[in-house]
């Protein structure tokens, strides 16, 4: 098994209601779960291959609760990656080279029942984790905006924090809120004012590797 590290920032959204009943341990609020990915890989690496500066990014669909299975995803791969960067991003993406469900990408890959073949794309993705706002674009696929979460009567910016000490993708994320929808591709998705989770991540084939 080839180990990797990374640091890096996500920006999610998903069809849940802020605070997204999955992170704890309950189940979807609408019976099932759509989902939009990016992730700004800041430093890492495969092996000797250098992943800083790359993106990535992925759609998913599960018909019920993720831990059901029977999940449909599809995984786009910065364009600007070389061929041994995008086998070694898939690899992580796909939960290889990953002790058994230590990190959010090896979970979500056994849950998956359609896996469509990757993108290799140009992925437009800004995200400022503190500031609860990003944003991703891949031409032809998918688009998602996010922006913090407002008071409905003061219109004043509201932040929230979920923290896991002990998770398999982060160990604190700042909730704002997102939309998305897809341009075209196998997959349609659309969500509209719902949960954003934005993250700092630093996981390793052995999981998240904690800050002193």
């Amino acid at each position: 098994m080839t180990y990797w590290e990374f640091k890096g920032r996500e920006l999610i959204n998903c069809t849940c209601e802020y605070g997204c009943n999955c992170q704890f341990n309950a189940l979807p609020d609408k019976g099932h779960c759509h989902a939009v990915a990016g992730i700004q890989i800041d430093q890492g690496y495969h092996g000797d291959t250098p992943l800083g500066g790359l993106k990535i990014a992925a759609l998913f669909k599960w018909p019920g609760p993720i831990h059901e299975g029977h999940g449909e995803a599809l995984a786009f791969v910065d364009a600007g990656a070389d061929e041994k960067q995008r086998e070694a991003l898939l690899k992580i993406m796909t939960g290889q080279d990953t002790d058994p469900f230590a990190t959010v990408f090896a979970v979500f890959a056994s849950t998956i029942e359609t896996m469509h073949e990757p993108v290799f794309a140009d992925i437009d993705f800004e995200v400022d984790v503190e500031g609860r706002s990003g944003r991703l674009s891949i031409p032809g696929y998918v688009e998602m905006s996010g922006e913090p979460i407002r008071n409905k009567v003061t219109g004043k910016e509201s932040r929230a924090q979920i923290c896991i000490p002990d998770g398999f993708e982060y160990e604190v994320a700042e909730i704002g809120s997102a939309s998305s929808r897809t341009l075209g591709g196998p997959m349609q998705i659309e969500i509209s004012d719902k949960y954003a989770q934005l993250a700092h991540l630093h996981l390793s084939t052995h999981g998240v590797i904690h800050t002193a």
